[in-house]
């Protein structure tokens, strides 16, 4: 049953206070304590439960179900019910038909579609960036990101301090780029497509991070930054989201060097890649 508040002035006849009642529009409910507090706290098991499976505490295969969960994590059901859902719609679990997840693998042909889909979307991005125009406080935000990492890249290899620097100036800038476009529908989507594993702007940027060739291609990367801040500032949409496009080709270049690098790597979940399949 809704409820509506009204205020009666006391001249109203009751008549006419039933008439305001049913002629009110209904009011916005507002979520209550209880129900904010669940959704932190599925926020916080989704978290949880995907940095164990990308550590490999969960490991490919492996069946997950509510009742273990509950006692591993300390919570109701309820969280952990809606963590797995979300888990299964990002595509690290899958849905059991009798109940339960199991932590999904992945095919290298899905991994490089995924990166794909992520690129066109951030080259959509790029492009309608410079179609609409950037403040130019944005545009100097982006080329500030971009002046860290030409200090990152200047010696000639890179320590696993600077590697983690570049991973999160690297990151900075592509969330710069999605803010550009000014569309939240946009960046809902991209959101979304870098939720898959191994999809993400930095996804592979820390494999093998002591062989020349890797230091290289971030160089190219950088370089790629570069041409698509210059094309959005001058308004090319055209030349922005084919140098976006072309930019996640180098996470394609990482992924190849993940799997056919026979030592464990650093990259969070690469065990859950299939190289044949």
């Amino acid at each position: 049953m809704e409820v509506f508040f009204v205020y009666i002035d006391k001249t109203r006849t009751v008549f006419q206070a039933r008439q305001m009642v049913m002629n009110a529009t209904p009011l916005r409910q507002l979520p209550s304590p209880l129900a904010e507090a669940g959704s932190t706290q599925a926020v916080k098991a989704q978290q949880r439960l995907r940095e164990w499976i990308l550590a490999g505490q969960l490991p490919a295969g492996s069946r997950i179900t509510e009742q273990a969960l509950v006692e591993r994590l300390g919570m109701s059901r309820t969280p952990i019910r809606a963590a797995l859902l979300r888990l299964g719609q990002e595509g690290l679990l899958l849905a059991l038909p009798h109940g339960g997840y199991a932590v999904r693998t992945f095919s290298e042909r899905e991994v490089a579609d995924a990166i794909e889909l992520r690129g066109t979307l951030e080259g959509l991005a790029a492009r309608l960036a410079a179609e609409r125009g950037v403040s130019p406080n944005l545009l100097h935000s982006a080329g500030a990101c971009l002046d860290h990492i030409d200090l990152l890249l200047q010696p000639a290899s890179l320590n696993d301090q600077a590697f983690s620097d570049y991973v999160r100036q690297n990151a900075v800038f592509h969330q710069l780029l999605v803010e550009m476009a000014d569309s939240t529908v946009l960046a809902r989507e991209i959101e979304r497509a870098c939720s898959w594993p191994f999809a993400s702007p930095s996804g592979f940027v820390g494999v093998q991070a002591n062989q020349a060739g890797v230091r290289d291609t971030l160089v190219v990367a950088q370089h790629q930054h570069r041409q698509v801040l210059q094309a959005i500032a001058q308004r090319e949409g055209g030349r922005a989201e084919a140098l976006m496009r072309e930019h996640a080709r180098i996470a394609r270049q990482h992924l190849s060097l993940a799997l056919q690098n026979p030592q464990p790597v650093s990259t969070p979940g690469v065990q859950l890649i299939r190289q044949k399949g």
